[in-house]
């Protein structure tokens, strides 16, 4: 069986380069560049049917807004990176959501319309207020959850600057002040850096919400919107196109085992252009290229046969009992 695995990549690629001996290149320079083709240049290039995934996440109670994660526990870690894009079709808890990356058709559907409301009123001494939204001079108090993000304070010093106090999405208030917010209860503390004017408002911004089960998600800025805002947790499949896995060991092959030539090539060809021999560049690249055509050809055979998708697709000959309708053919 012809042999794919990592060591036979540096084989290729050392004979491609001419660099049988470590002391020219080294495994770890050589990995390096298999590496860096194999992550960064590779998906871009092609989008393999054998790269296009599912990715399943859990979204979270109260929680909107879902990005990639630094922590290996996550099941966002490093999200961006290891997946390039998401596509339709995208279910929640197994019903179709709309997909958007358009903010401005999102949340003309879904508005972030600001709730303005009085708190309290500057005496020109005090600086720490303390309350529930809402509930200034007698009134109700909020029992609308507020959406993360969302939330201003803002009022006049006695010498006419403006101040304000915006929430840091973990219900922190930073600016000018400091303090926090519950987003569900909508106890807030606030601790101006100077008093407010005497009788000047302190007032607050907010959007209030009623969750629910998500029907919507926006993708944007690498981060992923749900709307209504989840009222508990849910599944969410959508199709993905996943970043290829670096090769680490020397017996390791890559996902697909006849791409091990076309890594090859594509690893010398960064080798060539490090060193600026655009002579060599320009020998292999009528390889490269075939190679390149290989890898793809699997993919444009798998995705012949199938029809694109329009609002017909659904419209097919099959019937509940056969494929002659509902009671087969011959009734």
């Amino acid at each position: 069986m012809a042999n794919s695995s990592l060591d036979a990549i540096r084989t290729k690629v050392r004979r491609l380069t001419r660099s049988p001996s470590p002391a020219q290149l080294s495994d770890a320079q050589l990995d390096e560049y298999i590496n860096t083709f194999i992550q960064y240049d590779f998906p871009e290039h092609l989008r393999t049917f054998t790269l296009r995934s599912t990715f399943t996440f859990f979204c979270q109670p109260f929680i909107d807004t879902y990005e990639t994660s630094v922590n290996p526990a996550d099941q966002f870690y490093n999200w961006k990176n290891i997946y390039t894009t998401i596509h339709e079709p995208i279910f929640i808890a197994g019903n179709r959501a709309f997909f958007s990356q358009d903010r401005d058709q999102f949340f003309a559907i879904y508005p972030l319309t600001n709730f303005l409301n009085q708190e309290a009123t500057g005496d020109g001494v005090t600086t720490v207020f303390n309350g529930i939204l809402n509930s200034f001079n007698g009134g109700p108090a909020s029992v609308t959850p507020v959406l993360r993000n969302q939330v201003m304070f803002d009022s006049i010093d006695a010498n006419g600057v403006g101040m304000q106090v915006h929430d840091d999405g973990l219900g922190n208030l930073i600016g000018d002040g400091n303090g926090n917010i519950n987003y569900l209860t909508g106890a807030y503390n606030l601790n101006w850096n100077i008093p407010p004017g005497v009788g000047i408002p302190i007032n607050s911004q907010t959007v209030p919400y009623q969750p629910s089960k998500p029907l919507s998600l926006l993708f944007y800025d690498s981060k992923i919107t749900l709307r209504p805002v989840p009222d508990q947790s849910y599944r969410i499949d959508m199709e993905v196109y996943v970043r290829p896995t670096e090769l680490l060991n020397a017996n390791q092959s890559p996902q697909l085992e006849e791409w091990w030539q076309y890594i090859a090539y594509g690893a010398a060809k960064k080798v060539f252009e490090d060193r600026m021999d655009i002579q060599s560049v320009q020998m292999i690249l009528p390889e490269y290229k075939k190679q390149e055509n290989l890898v793809i050809r699997r993919t444009i055979v798998q995705q012949t046969g199938t029809r694109s998708a329009t609002i017909y697709t659904e419209q097919t000959q099959l019937g509940t009992f056969g494929t002659g309708g509902l009671f087969g053919p011959g009734w």
